[in-house]
Order: structure tokens, then sequence, then C-alpha cells
């Protein structure tokens, strides 16, 4: 999904997230070929009656209103606020994204395709009715909601992004139909403050909402390790009839907002897990999202073409060379160089959890506790 017009989402030149890293990563995906191996496509932006699937009719018609005047952005509704800036066309190019996600997963339940890959979506903060953390419409639950609307009665989200994916557990809170799954860096270090082991969802959704808190400074062999060690299982329990997964960049070390420390190669391989994922638990359907990351060169597009290899059953070589037209591409826009290889030179393993755990590790240790707080409500042992 792709629209040259998303790169519009524009919260000013001092704000973190860089329009930037959507165009540099559409170039590489077209340096690579990959452009080629699927079908590139643009959805109309969404209306309101989609957006009403998610969110209140209230904040639509603010972020409407800030979008024509920003100067007059209701904050109490998280508009104009120094993380989530008003600007002119703010509803445009955020219906804009949406309509992607949305339509990635129209393809995805109606058969037109078993895999969808939006890289300007994951904008997982955005509550029904207010913006967050730099997210106005949450496309993620957007694109979630139409598949329940569609006739979904199971639906998977995983997070990988270093932040609690909020807005999307919250929007399904209390709807046994969706499992939630966040892997993210611990709250008591990193926006937005949520989401720890013991919030497994309401009283209608009892294990809706799995948390998976990782200590910062977490690398490679512990991440992979809880992400192994608690969602197969869980997907296996659960059944989903699609994934929707969303793949931040921002858990990479060189990444200026936050605290973990991963390589591009174990967010490559998560990316190949839930492409694993879908085949095996959902009959393939699976839509991909990006989501944040801040390092806007060197991390971002590398990401985002991988993923977008892994879904067009094309994977870029880890080792391949960035193409130099890439390089010069980059240089141009930003007048910085850009990264020499689509690998940041790891190979990256973990333990598995059936071979025991560390009770003086931290990261077993959180693995542990969401273990503990979600499994028996799946039916599961810890």
């Amino acid at each position: 999904m792709w629209d040259e017009g998303v790169a519009g989402y524009n919260f000013g030149p001092s704000h973190p997230m860089d329009p930037i890293r959507l165009t540099l990563t559409m170039r590489l995906v077209e340096a690579f070929g990959l452009d080629e191996r699927v079908d590139v496509v643009a959805a109309r932006p969404a209306g309101d009656s989609t957006l009403g699937l998610v969110h209140r009719t209230p904040y639509l018609d603010a972020v409407r209103h800030a979008s024509a005047h920003p100067w007059e952005a209701d904050q109490r509704l998280g508009l104009g606020t120094p993380d989530t800036p008003a600007f002119h066309g703010m509803h445009e190019v955020s219906a804009l994204i949406a309509g992607q996600s949305v339509a990635g997963a129209d393809d995805i339940w109606l058969d037109e395709v078993r895999h969808a890959v939006n890289f300007a979506g994951g904008l997982h903060h955005a509550m029904p009715g207010a913006a967050s953390g730099f997210c106005v419409y949450n496309d993620a639950a957007l694109a979630i909601a139409r598949l329940l609307e569609l006739g979904a009665e199971r639906v998977a989200y995983i997070d990988t992004d270093v932040h609690h994916g909020d807005g999307v557990q919250d929007t399904f809170w209390d709807d046994p139909r969706v499992l939630t799954i966040s892997l993210h860096e611990h709250p008591r270090t990193l926006f937005p403050g949520t989401g720890l082991p013991e919030e497994t969802g309401g009283e209608e959704a009892p294990g809706g909402a799995v948390n998976i808190p990782l200590p910062a400074g977490t690398s490679d062999a512990g991440w992979l390790r809880a992400l192994h060690s608690v969602v197969p299982e869980l997907l296996a329990a659960f059944r989903p009839q699609a994934i929707v997964s969303q793949h931040g960049a921002d858990a990479h070390i060189e990444d200026p907002l936050a605290h973990l420390a991963l390589s591009l190669d174990a967010q490559r391989l998560a990316a190949e897990a839930c492409h694993s994922w879908a085949h095996e638990h959902a009959d393939g359907r699976w839509l991909a999202l990006g989501g944040g990351g801040y390092a806007v060169i060197d991390v971002v597009p590398r990401l985002w073409t991988h993923l977008v290899g892994i879904a067009a059953h094309a994977p870029v070589e880890p080792t391949a060379p960035v193409p130099e037209a890439w390089r010069a591409a980059v240089y141009a826009l930003t007048r910085q160089h850009g990264p020499r290889r689509m690998t940041d030179g790891g190979e990256p393993g973990w333990r598995d959890w059936a071979n025991g755990y560390d009770p003086a590790d931290a990261v077993d240790q959180a693995i542990l506790a969401t273990r503990h707080a979600v499994y028996p409500l799946h039916g599961l042992l810890p």
C-alpha cells in the first residue's frame, strides 16, 4: 500500500517523526526491485464511516477543525501538543494513511492477496477520542475493526514497537475476538507508561491483552527469547483467522527516543516470525504495518524494505549491499551518507524457553511474569 501523499504526515522540521523515512523506504524498495514483485496500490482516504469504527464523532470533528485551523487545536484531545502538533491537512493525510491499512485488511480477508504491507501505518497510540504519541488516527485498530466488520471472529495483533501499543489495546480491551500482544520497553522508563503484565483484558475478554515489558538495555538474544517464549503458544491457543503486526523500528540501538539495544538483524527475524505465524495459524492472512522509528536514514528504510521483501516472498539477503543509487538519493535529500549493507553484521540467536529459565535474569523475570498473568486465561500452563 503506497501513496506518495503519506509523506505529508509532517509535524514540522524539529519533530522526530520525519516523513523522509517513508520516502526513503519506498525508494529503497524500488532500488531492490521489490515494487516489481508485488502489486503497489493506493487506496482512498478512510471516510467518516470507516474512521467511526474506532474513533468518536466529536474527536473526528476536532481533528478536522484542527486540520483547517491548527492554532485552534484542542489540546485536551491531544491535538496541538508538542508530541502531536496540529498542521494544515492533518485530517486528510491521517485518513489517507488509515485508508491504506483498511484497504490492506479488506484485501487479505477477501482473499485478493495473502499479505499486505503499509509501512506508513502502525500509528498505534491514537485513542478512540484523542491523539497521542505522534498518532492522530489509529490505523492498526481501524484495520482490525474492518476485519471484524467483514466477519472475522478472531484477529491477533502483534506489536514489536519499542513503545506499548496502548491505543490498540484500549480499543479492544473488552472484545474477545481480538488478541493484542505487545513487546515493549518497560513503562517505568518509556512512554506511554502502560503495558504491565497485569494488563490482561477487560471482564468481557480475559486474556485478550498480553504485555511483555522488557528492561532498558535488552538486546537481541533477550528480546527474541521473549518474543518466542510467549507469542507462538498464545497464537496456537487463540487460532486467529488473520494477523495484524506492527513493526516499529524504534527498538534499534541507534534509535534516539528509547533504550533497547536491538540490531536490524533481530528486527528482521521478528518480521520473518510474524510471516511464518501467519501461514501457520491464519491461512497466510497477514497485514504488516510500520510504526515508530526515528533513526530515519540508517535503520527505518532498511527494516521496512526487509519487511516488504519478506511479505513478497522475495526476502532481501541481509548481506546484500545497499544500492549506490539509493545512497546517492539519500545524500541528495539529506546531505547524509546512508548505510552500505542490509545488515548490522549480526546473526542473533536465542535460548528456547523449554530449555529452562534463569530466575536471576531480568528478561526471564519479565517473560515469566507475562506467562503467569495471561497463560492460565488461555488454558495454558505458565
